[in-house]
């Protein structure tokens, strides 16, 4: 196979596009820093570390109680939050990049395409005709020793 480079321009981002991925996966890793938080703070509470702060701050008279559902219910808000603000700056990106590359032309891509190279493919082999000719008998005019794929000859 040969290779040739290949010059591509990205001109254009559909908005609605970036929107609909950009939500998905803002999504998920939201979802994914809650479970995270989740996953941690139950850990942490069988390890017994918030009763441990609670007796720290007790000996500094510093009124402090652990509240895992309030801080749940801000971890939960501040996803929510994130993936709706985060999805609206990527789709407005893309519509400034579509703004910009009016202006400028857009991204250039360079980049390598394998392309299958005709002048060394064969054609497919021919069947040829076999003559085979006792060794006593001579080989018949008609049938040149080139156009056979194997003779014997006496």
């Amino acid at each position: 196979m040969t290779v040739r480079r290949v010059r591509r321009i990205i001109r254009k981002v559909d908005p609605w596009t970036v929107l609909k991925v950009a939500a998905v996966f803002n999504a998920i890793i939201g979802l994914i820093w809650v479970l995270g938080i989740w996953i941690a703070w139950s850990i942490a509470v069988q390890r017994g570390i918030p009763d441990a702060f609670i007796e720290t701050f007790a000996r500094l008279t510093i009124a402090f109680t652990p509240d895992g559902e309030l801080y749940f219910r801000v971890v939960v808000m501040l996803a929510i939050v994130w993936a709706i603000t985060s999805t609206a700056v990527i789709t407005l990106g893309a519509v400034l990049y579509n703004m910009i590359s009016d202006l400028v032309g857009g991204i250039e891509l360079i980049m390598l395409e394998e392309v299958p190279d005709l002048s060394q493919t064969t054609e497919p082999a021919v069947p040829r005709p076999v003559l085979h000719v006792p060794p006593s008998e001579p080989i018949p005019p008609e049938m040149a020793s080139d156009d056979t794929a194997e003779h014997t000859a006496g």
